[in-house]
């Protein structure tokens, strides 16, 4: 686990934009677990290219016109429980962080995993995460 005054500033970057940051299993399940509408659900981390691609795509995504019902968000390697809380709503994915889901009506209708943020720029994965809160959202 990292020192939390490092991961603080990381944790605001979400939750400054009104992001809900999940705390515990109990917190992700409450979230999810019957969750009528869209919600985006991003396992925030420490690494590079959250800092770098993943935060700023959201910041830009989330000023969109067309935006999901509710977003949340577990940090991975810090919160260990809610992170697996929400990992386990994500069915056919792999573990990673960071990585951005967007479910709707408690189902994953789009998934972008850290392979798919991890080298491209966060105006790429902003157009991404934009399409789809036009398809889902709308």
């Amino acid at each position: 686990m990292y020192d939390e005054r490092f991961i603080a500033p990381m944790r605001a970057e979400l939750t400054d934009l009104g992001v809900q940051e999940l705390k515990s299993a109990a917190d992700v399940d409450q979230a999810l677990k019957s969750a009528d509408g869209t919600t985006l659900v991003v396992v925030n981390s420490m690494c590079g290219c959250a800092a770098r691609n993943a935060r700023p795509a959201i910041k830009t995504a989330l000023a969109h016109t067309a935006t999901p019902d509710k977003s949340v968000t577990v940090f991975a390697g810090q919160d260990p429980e809610p992170t697996q809380a929400a990992r386990s709503y994500m069915t056919g994915y792999r573990p990673s962080s960071p990585s951005i889901a967007l479910m709707k009506d408690g189902k994953v209708v789009f998934m972008l995993e850290r392979h798919q943020i991890e080298g491209r720029t966060a105006d790429e994965i902003s157009h991404d995460l934009v399409g789809a809160f036009d398809q889902y959202c709308a």
